[in-house]
C-alpha cells in the first residue's frame, strides 16, 4: 500500500511537468515563422471541398472507430453512422450534442440551456452511464459518475472532419463503459486547415459567438493550426413561465501540429484549454424544513485543458504501430453538487499486423491513472474520501479472418481489463460479415460489455428523495464497496444496401440482455439520525435486470444532383425488472420509460441557383412516461448563401413549430427548462 501511494504521489507531478514542458515546446513552435515551408499558406477549404459526398462516396468513406483501423462503412460489421463536416455545416447545429441528433438511434434530450441527456439504445438521463465518448482518441468519460459532462466537450465545429457513431457495444476495442455505443469525434489533419478562418454570429438564443483559426505549413514536413472561440448563450424558458437561470458562456483555445518524421513515422501533438460559467436552478429536495423544498439559482464554473501526443510507424498498408499518450485536467465547481478536480494520464499502445494471407491481428496495451480531489456539497452528496486515485490496465486482441476472399469475413476478439473496483473484466465479441457484391452486405454480431462502478456508487451518500409525509421520509442512496459491474450480452443483425447510385439503406436489429443493473435496496429505517424525520437508507446494489430490443433504419436518397433527402427511424422497447430478492421500488422509474420508443428524422438539402442553400430538418421524438415529458415535433430551417468563394452567410431558425417544448425532466437536483424557438445569423470567412 505504501508503495502504491508513493507511486501515485510521484507520477502525478511528473506527469504534469512532462506535459507542461511539451506544451511549452509546442507553443514555441507556433511562434516560429514558417521558415523552410515548402509552400505559402493556402486555404484548403475551398468552395469545392464543401460540396457533399455522393452516396457511393459516403459508403466508401474510411472510418477507424469500429475496428481501430481504416475500413469503409460498407465493409464494417457494426451499426455505424458517420456525421460528416458537411452534415454539421448544413444542419445549423452550434454544439456537438446538437449535431449528434443527426445519427439514427441516438437519443439527444435537452435538459436546459447548458445540459443534455444523451444515450444510445435506452437508459437515458443527465448521468447516462453506458456511452463512451472520444475526442481524437481521448476518452472524456468521467469515473466520478460514469458519464460525460457534455458542456465541456467542444471545439471549433469547422475543424471536425467527422463524428463516427457506433450503436451497440464497442468494449472489445475500447474497453469498459463502451456498453450501448461509442461516439468518436475526429478533427481534421492540420494540413487540411491552412489559411485564416473567421466566424461570428448573433441570435435570439445564441447571443454572440465567434471564432478564429489560422493554419500553415511549418518546416519541411509539418503543418499546424491554432484556434480560439467564444460563445454566450441566453437562458431557456422556465417551466411555468419566465426565463430560466441557465445562461451559458465559455472560452476555448487549442492547437494541432502534424509532422512526418521520416518515410514511415508521423507525429501528432494537439491540445485545448477552456473556461466557462453556466447557470442553473437548484431544487433542494433535501431541505429539512416545513417546506421540504427550496429553489435557488447558482453558477457552475468549469475549466480544464489537455495535451495529446500520437506517434505512428507504418510498415505497410496492413501493418503499423501506434503509441498515444494524453494528459487531461478538469475542474468543476458545481455549487449544489460537488467541486471536482481531476487529472488523467492515459498511455495506449497498438500493433496491427497480417498473419499469412487470410488473417489480420490487432492487439494493444493500455494504462490509465485518474487522480481526483472532491469536495461534496452536504447534505446533497457526502463522499467519505475526498481524494482518490483510480488505475486501469488492459490488453485487447482482435483477429479478422477472411473465410472467403471478397465474400465472407469473421472477426473474433476480446479485451481483458483490470480496474480498482471489480478487478478483472472480460469483454469478448464475435462478428461475421457477408458481402456478396459491392452493393449489399449482411452482418451479425454477439458481444459482451461491462459498465464498471463509478466513484459515487462505491463511496458516496446521496439524498435522492424526500417524501413530505407525517413524519417526513428521507430516502438516501449509500455507496457500496461490493458493488459489481453491470453486464450486457448483445445480439445484432444488420443489412446495408445500395440498390443504385442514388439510394442507400442501412437497417440494424438488436436484442440486449442486461444483468447486475444498479438498484437501491432499502434498509431498516433510521429514527435517530434526524430528529422528527424517518431516514430510509437505500444501499447501491446490482438487483435489476433488463431486456431491450428494437431496430434502426437510415436511408439516403439523391433525388437530383442538387437535392438530397436523408431519413432515419428508430424503435426501442425496454423491459426493466427487479430480481426476486430486491426491495427496490424506485429504480424502475429511473430506467424504464426514460428513452423514447419512436424517433424520426427527415432532412432535405437543396442547392438553389446563385450559390444559395436551403435546408430543412424535421424531427419527431416520442413521449417519456417516466419523466412526464410529452412527445414533440420540431423543425429547423437553414438558408445559406456564398456571395463569393471565401464568404459564407447563413440564417438559421431552430425549433420553429412551437414557441417552446420540454425534452426531458432531470432526475436529480435541477428542474428542467423548455427549449424555445430561436433564430441566429452567421458569417464564415476563409482566406
Amino acid at each position: 500500500m505504501a508503495a502504491k501511494i508513493f507511486l501515485t504521489d510521484s507520477i502525478r507531478p511528473l506527469a504534469r511537468l512532462l506535459f507542461c514542458t511539451l506544451g511549452i515546446l509546442c507553443l514555441l513552435l507556433w511562434s516560429l515563422p514558417a521558415i523552410g515551408a515548402t509552400s505559402p499558406a493556402v486555404n484548403n477549404e475551398s468552395t469545392g471541398a464543401l460540396l457533399s459526398l455522393s452516396i457511393e462516396e459516403l459508403l466508401r468513406l474510411e472510418i477507424t472507430s469500429a475496428a481501430k483501423k481504416p475500413q469503409t462503412i460498407s465493409n464494417t460489421a457494426a451499426a455505424i453512422f458517420v456525421i460528416t463536416q458537411e452534415d454539421i455545416r448544413r444542419c445549423g447545429a452550434t454544439s456537438i450534442p446538437e449535431a449528434l441528433r443527426l445519427a439514427p438511434g441516438v437519443n439527444v434530450a435537452r435538459l436546459d440551456g447548458n445540459k443534455w441527456a444523451i444515450t444510445i439504445r435506452g437508459f437515458n438521463g443527465r448521468f447516462a452511464n453506458k456511452l463512451l465518448v472520444l475526442m481524437d482518441g481521448r476518452s472524456v468519460y468521467t469515473p466520478l459518475f460514469s458519464g460525460v459532462y457534455w458542456d465541456a466537450q467542444d471545439t471549433l465545429l469547422e475543424d471536425i472532419e467527422r463524428i463516427e457513431v457506433i450503436r451497440g457495444p464497442g468494449a472489445t476495442l475500447w474497453g469498459a463503459n463502451a456498453v450501448n455505443g461509442v461516439i468518436s469525434i475526429i478533427t481534421k489533419h492540420s494540413a487540411k486547415t491552412h489559411g485564416l478562418l473567421v466566424k461570428g454570429g448573433y441570435g435570439s438564443e445564441e447571443q454572440g459567438f465567434g471564432g478564429v483559426r489560422y493554419g500553415s505549413p511549418i518546416g519541411k514536413d509539418g503543418n499546424y493550426r491554432a484556434y480560439v472561440k467564444y460563445f454566450n448563450r441566453d437562458g431557456y424558458d422556465a417551466i411555468g413561465g419566465g426565463e430560466a437561470a441557465d445562461d451559458w458562456n465559455a472560452f476555448r483555445s487549442g492547437f494541432r501540429y502534424d509532422s512526418r518524421l521520416g518515410s514511415r513515422d508521423t507525429l501528432t501533438v494537439q491540445g485545448d484549454a477552456y473556461s466557462g460559467t453556466e447557470g442553473q436552478t437548484d431544487e433542494n429536495l433535501s431541505l429539512l424544513a416545513p417546506t421540504f423544498r427550496a429553489i435557488s439559482d447558482s453558477d457552475t464554473d468549469f475549466s480544464g485543458g489537455n495535451l495529446l501526443l500520437r506517434w505512428q510507424r507504418t510498415f505497410s498498408t496492413s501493418s503499423n504501430l501506434t503509441l498515444q499518450v494524453y494528459y487531461d485536467h478538469t475542474k468543476r465547481d458545481e455549487t449544489a453538487l460537488v467541486k471536482e478536480v481531476r487529472d488523467t494520464l492515459d498511455i495506449d499502445f497498438q500493433h496491427r499486423l497480417p498473419i499469412g494471407r487470410r488473417q489480420e491481428i490487432i492487439w494493444g496495451l493500455a494504462y490509465r491513472a485518474s487522480w481526483d480531489d472532491i469536495d461534496s456539497h452536504e447534505p446533497a452528496i457526502i463522499i467519505s474520501d475526498g481524494t482518490q486515485t483510480d488505475h486501469m490496465t488492459s490488453l485487447f486482441i482482435q483477429d479478422e479472418i477472411t473465410l472467403k476472399n471478397d465474400l465472407l469475413r469473421l472477426v473474433l476478439g476480446t479485451k481483458v481489463e483490470h480496474n480498482d473496483y471489480t478487478g478483472f473484466e472480460f469483454q469478448p465479441n464475435a462478428r461475421l460479415i457477408w458481402t456478396p457484391n459491392a452493393h449489399h452486405s449482411l452482418w451479425a454480431a454477439v458481444s459482451r460489455a461491462v459498465r464498471t462502478p463509478s466513484r459515487i456508487e462505491e463511496d458516496a451518500m446521496m439524498w435522492i428523495y424526500l417524501i413530505p409525509s407525517t413524519p417526513p421520509n428521507v430516502i438516501t442512496a449509500i455507496g457500496n464497496s461490493e458493488y459489481n459491474s453491470e453486464n450486457l450480452l448483445a445480439w445484432e443483425l444488420g443489412y446495408r444496401a445500395m440498390p443504385n447510385s442514388a439510394v442507400s439503406l442501412d437497417l440494424t436489429f438488436f436484442l440486449n440482455s442486461y444483468d447486475n443493473l444498479r438498484s437501491f435496496e432499502n434498509q431498516a429505517p433510521d429514527l435517530t439520525t434526524l430528529p422528527n424525520y424517518v431516514k430510509i437508507p437505500a444501499t447501491n446494489d446490482n438487483k435489476m435486470k433488463a431486456e431491450t430490443w428494437g431496430f434502426e433504419l437510415a436511408g439516403d436518397w439523391q433525388v437530383a444532383k442538387s437535392w438530397r433527402l436523408q431519413a432515419s427511424y428508430s424503435y426501442l422497447q425496454m423491459d426493466v425488472h427487479a430480481t426476486k430478492n430486491s426491495t427496490d421500488a424506485l429504480s424502475l422509474n429511473l430506467m424504464d420509460g426514460t428513452s423514447p420508443e419512436h424517433q424520426l428524422s427527415l432532412r432535405s438539402s437543396l442547392d438553389l441557383p446563385h450559390d444559395i442553400e436551403f435546408d430543412l430538418w424535421l424531427r419527431y421524438t416520442d413521449e417519456l412516461p417516466a419523466r412526464n415529458t410529452d412527445d414533440y415535433l420540431t423543425l429547423d430551417l437553414r438558408l445559406g448563401w456564398q456571395p463569393c468563394p471565401d464568404l459564407e452567410l447563413a440564417l438559421v431558425g431552430q425549433n420553429l413549430l412551437q414557441s417552446s417544448h420540454q425534452e426531458y425532466d432531470p432526475e436529480f437536483q435541477t428542474p428542467g427548462s423548455e427549449v424555445p424557438r430561436g433564430i441566429y445569423g452567421q458569417a464564415v470567412w476563409r482566406y
